[in-house]
């Protein structure tokens, strides 16, 4: 039986151990002292050898600490907390072999003690034992999603409690700065709230920590292919595919990328091998189709898109990609599998495009009125999801011409980046602008791409800065770059968009048809790029644009009154430009260019400063990738057909010339009122 003093040093003893260990954080030399007057006292006592364990490693004492904490865990052999100092001093001491030995001990004992897994995680790789290093990081975030603290913060962002999960987390991640789960959510929090730049700072952090934490990497991927990093996106996306080559989700993933990235052979390989494996699902047979057509590989695409419509009927994407093909005459019978197939579509999107295929095949077999009708189904689907403001085109054009005058020009004269790789092909869709671009680049010394969205956010990124109130407006903005920041912003353009130069010439084509707005900024910016209008009919134009499904972009195609108030304004620019830089914007007209070729392409030739070539003559031999609704028509001769087509819908086309006015009356001139 315990004496009567018994409680009172049981009581002072914890009293000195809990002292001890507060001390260990601020005062290590101070907790040192007191463990060892506590072993003094109580010779042995396995707390306070602990304490003086874990003291004489944060003082950097390493062999003492060593000595004594392997002397506890031989004492002590079920301590995991005992077993996991002695594998973090084996780590500062160089032996990360050791270390992985004493942490397996202590997870054996504790599976869900977070930070050992942590420091086995560094371990494992410091030994180059990277495979297992991963499982370990997984294992983890297994042992974190566990823990009541991230549960409850997790609950908290769902709820968009965003201060106070922010809040919760940066405490953890104070306490606990390795904690993977934690700064993985930490950087989702980011980026629900619209953070994207932050939300890949933290994702990053997070797989610095643990690299093999997929669901992080996946994360940053995701919210990396939504801003101008494509290329690094890509790269990590490679890198969750080495680590599950078996995740259909991951190729998918992958495959996207490369698709965006011009690597369109790459993508085909990865859809062409998870089919080859049994992957029988509609989507990946309809991104099949959409390489197999890039590719200009037309049997292939048809049989994808048709495998993929077989797989699912009602899928409006494959109807309509297998009918923008052009070069598809969709039957009778697709006809009526389409036409049973939209009762049961509830989305708007798949909905609208199913419509599109119907007009199109209608279209093909000479049922005008049928064809019209289910184009202005589909595009009255299609707009009513859409945000677009006509006005603002309107004053946006207008705003251009009082700012790019032509003393505001001169004023620039010798300043920008004096680069002239870039050849900018401007208009509206469905202008003639693949043609252009597919007769350039069979060039030898011209490169095609695509169409670069790199110009127009640079564009965007100077407008936000009225929108964030720093200037009042967009002509403040541009009238305050000097000299350095229009060269900057030359360079930018330049860098950003080289991923997408493959082939090491030159010169290379931007076929952006919507930088018509930003022509002035070209101008300033990269005053020697060469700058191409590819111009077409109004009505031919805005009827074949209002036709088209769009798979992002174009908000204006969706309403004739819209599309024909764009081509107006986009008129009304461009003349504006031509008489304040008079020179600076070579123009192609479609019906000239079908009517003497030849002619077209030599004026064409001469403007980008490249002998002419015969190969730019036969444009359809050229295999190049070619993503465009017009992929199909540029692998053949001149494409006739379309110049007066829009003439069989010309009864429902009111609302289009009402809009255009005089811009048809007038074409291929400019109306005087805007001339």
């Amino acid at each position: 039986m315990a004496g009567p003093g018994a409680p009172e040093k049981t009581l002072t003893l914890d009293a000195a151990l809990g002292h001890a260990s507060a001390l260990l954080g601020r005062d290590p030399a101070m907790a040192l002292g007191q463990a060892r007057e506590i072993l003094r006292v109580v010779p042995g006592h396995p707390q306070a050898m602990l304490i003086e364990g874990q003291a004489l490693r944060l003082l950097g004492d390493l062999a003492a600490a060593r000595a004594v904490l392997a002397r506890l865990a031989a004492d002590q052999p079920r301590s995991a907390l005992t077993l996991f100092e002695l594998a973090l001093v084996h780590g500062q001491m160089g032996e990360p072999r050791q270390a992985v030995v004493a942490l397996e001990r202590a997870l054996g004992l504790k599976p869900d003690f977070l930070p050992a897994w942590h420091a086995l995680a560094g371990a494992l790789r410091e030994t180059g034992r990277e495979a297992d290093a991963r499982i370990a990081d997984a294992k983890a975030v297994e042992a974190a999603t566990r823990d009541p603290v991230l549960v409850k913060a997790a609950i908290a962002m769902h709820q968009q409690n965003f201060q106070t999960v922010e809040a919760m987390l940066e405490e953890r991640i104070r306490m606990l700065p390795r904690d993977a789960a934690a700064l993985r959510l930490y950087g989702e929090v980011a980026w629900r709230q619209g953070q994207l730049d932050q939300a890949i700072a933290r994702l990053k952090r997070t797989l610095e920590v643990a690299p093999g934490f997929g669901a992080a990497r996946e994360l940053l991927v995701r919210i990396m292919q939504m801003g101008p990093d494509v290329a690094d996106a890509l790269v990590h996306a490679s890198i969750l595919l080495e680590d599950e080559p078996d995740s259909v989700g991951h190729a998918l993933l992958k495959a996207s990328l490369q698709v965006r990235l011009g690597e369109q052979e790459a993508a085909g390989t990865i859809y062409r091998g998870l089919v080859a494996r049994g992957v029988d699902q509609p989507r990946v047979w309809l991104n099949l189709g959409h390489v197999e057509k890039t590719l200009g590989n037309q049997a292939d695409a048809i049989a994808a898109y048709r495998r993929s419509i077989a797989l699912d009927p009602a899928l409006g994407e494959g109807w309509w990609s297998l009918a923008n093909l052009k070069t598809v005459k969709l039957t009778g019978e697709d006809i009526a599998a389409m036409l049973a197939a939209q009762e049961g579509i509830e989305d708007d999107e798949q909905a609208s495009q199913l419509h599109f295929a119907l007009g199109k095949a209608y279209e093909d077999a000479g049922e005008a009125e049928k064809s019209f009708e289910h184009y202005a189904r589909g595009n009255a689907l299609r707009r009513k999801g859409i945000e677009y403001d006509p006005e603002r085109i309107s004053g946006d054009a207008r705003e251009h011409a009082e700012i790019f005058t032509a003393p505001f020009l001169s004023s620039r004269e010798g300043q920008g980046c004096q680069a002239d790789d870039p050849i900018f092909i401007v208009g509206l869709p469905r202008a003639g602008s693949t043609l252009v671009e597919q007769i350039l680049s069979s060039h030898s010394k011209i490169e095609g791409t695509m169409e670069l969205p790199d110009l127009m956010m640079i564009a965007d990124r100077l407008h936000s800065r009225v929108e964030d109130g720093e200037f009042a407006s967009y002509g403040d903005v541009v009238r305050s770059l000097d000299a350095a920041a229009l060269t900057r912003l030359g360079e930018e353009y330049l860098e950003r968009t080289r991923v997408h130069r493959k082939e090491g010439k030159r010169r290379f084509i931007d076929k952006m048809p919507n930088n018509w707005m930003h022509v002035g900024l070209i101008r300033l910016i990269l005053p020697r790029a060469t700058i191409i209008d590819a111009r077409r009919h109004p009505m031919g134009c805005c009827f074949s644009g209002w036709k088209q499904f769009f798979a992002r972009g174009q908000l204006f195609t969706y309403d004739l009154t819209e599309i024909g108030r764009y081509y107006r304004d986009y008129v009304g620019q461009m003349a504006a430009f031509d008489r304040e830089a008079p020179g600076a914007v070579h123009r192609v007209i479609y019906e000239r260019m079908v009517a003497d070729t030849e002619a077209e392409v030599r004026s064409l030739l001469d403007h980008v400063g490249v002998p002419f070539e015969e190969e730019c003559l036969a444009f359809w031999r050229n295999r190049r990738a070619v993503r465009t609704a017009s992929s199909e028509q540029v692998r053949q001769p001149i494409f006739t057909d379309g110049v007066d087509h829009w003439k069989q819908f010309e009864p429902w086309l009111a609302p289009l010339r009402d809009a255009l006015g005089s811009v048809e009356t007038a074409y291929p001139q400019v109306p005087e009122e805007l001339a």
